[in-house]
């Protein structure tokens, strides 16, 4: 039964079957993310926990900048076309290579970076006071620790992924969040936010475990393998440095915007729990199906007529699906924005002016998911074709405009505050999906005519669906009033069941095949 159950977790998954577990084991993940962050507000004053979110901000840099792209955009396209064309071993071999040369790489960024920590904090949280900033270097430096494992479990999840096994690599990100969500249940009150850093760094180092057991099932052990000349790592090097700096420039983009927020009491915080809730149906409806189809694209040619006819067939797929789901979602966010912020965040310290920033950043945010949504597919697709240039371009433009616009947006209007960094964002990301879009289909040449009949029908039930929901929403309003938090949940419930119904029903009348799935 052991046996089984173990063979249960690395058994092969269709693109179908992966993109159903990781809706799903997202979907979980997000909510576990939600409810962290609910328990947070709820046990940390907003402004001790401007500490606890900047001091993530230079641990993320290094990990995100070597790591995060070279798995997504060099490590697993190699490392599919070794196995593919070369066979297991050497497949084994260029893994134990890439992991090598990357830890090396992160372990000796950390150890600079841990005793730059005290002068780089100083531009990076300028409004802070001198407690408040040592505090924050302190708790950075324990939280240099997440990243090595990060650096192990990342690698190893691109292993997994190559071989379409996506269950463990989805179940991880649940294990990381639930340490977090204990050790704030258990540490909050009292050690406060370097309880809240303890949960971190256990959750990072359980992420990790999970995936080497699941590959060493699979047979894939991490022996270290110092071949630094290796062709297959040069490859993954030369084609991780654009995606390098792409991911270099999103994360100035939010050391930036930490910078501008942290000159408002509990702005690094607010700006943090908004973008962490519009992330949710980004990441469930967007980044799910780009990963799950991600590896068939990389093994298909554009070359060959039949490849390249498959390639277009599945992306056209995946973003019908995306848009089905993404669109309505964001309606959700920008009429329900106060009732999700409230039900979410607002217990204990988290005070009604927190309430209305965030809601008001939310709202902001929400005009973007469409777009966040698709990006991750998009920038795949490039990375399917051993291109990661060009959504480095993309992002860097895309960056560089919000980053002028949520200076001038937060500090020129003051009615905006963190409202305004958010919406900055969002007019970056639309220009960083209208940049990609438009370079992809000079490149590849999908039926869109089918695509925008669907899409018109989809906003068109989207708009009856929300016209629907806000009129449930002002009717429980006037009935019960909105005092209670019961209420304004019985508040949100009804809009949503409301809406949903016009939307699903629109959707069959329609006939849109998404409906059926």
């Amino acid at each position: 039964m052991f046996s089984a159950l173990k063979g249960f977790f690395v058994k092969e998954n269709s693109v179908k079957g992966a993109s159903v577990i990781l809706i799903v084991t997202l979907a979980v993940s997000n909510v576990l993310g939600v409810i962290r962050d609910h328990f947070l507000a709820q046990k940390i004053p907003t402004d001790r926990l401007d500490v606890y979110f900047a001091s993530f901000r230079l641990p993320d840099l290094i990990f995100n900048v070597l790591i995060l792209g070279s798995v997504a955009a060099a490590f697993v396209p190699v490392y599919s076309a070794t196995l593919k064309k070369e066979g297991q071993e050497r497949a084994t071999r260029l893994a134990r290579a890439a992991l090598t040369t990357a830890l090396i790489a992160v372990a000796s960024s950390l150890i600079v970076l841990f005793f730059l920590m005290p002068y780089l904090m100083r531009y990076l949280v300028p409004d802070f006071n001198e407690f408040k900033r040592q505090e924050t270097v302190e708790l950075a430096r324990w939280l240099l620790l997440s990243p090595f494992f990060f650096t192990i479990s990342y690698f190893i999840g691109g292993v997994l992924n190559s071989h379409k096994r996506f269950l463990v690599y989805s179940i991880a990100p649940l294990i990381y969040n639930l340490a977090i969500i204990l050790a704030v249940l258990l540490f909050a009150d009292g050690f406060g936010v370097k309880g809240v850093a303890i949960g971190v760094i256990v959750g990072a180092f359980l992420h990790m475990f999970i995936q080497l057991l699941a590959s060493a099932k699979l047979g894939f052990t991490f022996l270290p393998v110092f071949d630094f000349k290796d062709s297959g790592v040069r490859k993954i090097i030369r084609l991780m440095v654009p995606r390098a700096i792409g991911l270099g420039a999103n994360q100035i983009l939010l050391l930036a915007f930490t910078v501008l927020a942290s000159a408002i009491p509990g702005g690094i915080a607010l700006y943090t729990f908004a973008d962490n809730i519009q992330t949710v149906p980004s990441v469930i409806f967007g980044t799910s199906f780009a990963t799950a189809v991600f590896p068939t694209l990389a093994g298909l040619s554009l070359s060959m007529k039949g490849e390249k006819e498959q390639f277009e067939r599945f992306f056209l797929k995946a973003t019908r699906a995306i848009l089905f789901f993404s669109i309505p979602s964001m309606a959700v966010l920008i009429l329900l924005r106060a009732q999700i912020v409230r039900l979410i965040l607002g217990y204990g310290f988290f005070g009604w002016s927190d309430t209305r920033v965030a809601s008001a950043a939310l709202g902001f945010f929400a005009l973007s998911l469409v777009a966040q949504s698709l990006i991750p597919l998009l920038a795949r697709s490039f990375y399917a074709m051993h291109d990661t240039k060009t959504p480095m371009t993309a992002s860097i433009v895309s960056i560089v405009v919000s980053i002028v616009l949520g200076y001038f947006f937060s500090r020129s209007t003051s009615e905006l505050g963190i409202g305004g960094l958010a919406l900055a964002f969002s007019i970056g990301s639309w220009l960083n999906f209208f940049i990609l879009g438009y370079l992809f289909q000079k490149r590849v040449s999908p039926d869109y005519a089918e695509a925008a009949d669907f899409l018109v029908k989809v906003v068109i039930i989207t708009l009856l669906a929300s016209v629907v929901a806000q009129l449930a929403k002002d009717w429980i309003g006037e009935v019960y009033g909105l005092e209670r938090v019961r209420y304004v949940l019985l508040q949100t419930g009804v809009a949503l069941v409301s809406g949903a119904i016009v939307y699903l029903g629109g959707s069959w009348l329609f006939r849109i095949r998404e409906i059926k799935s």
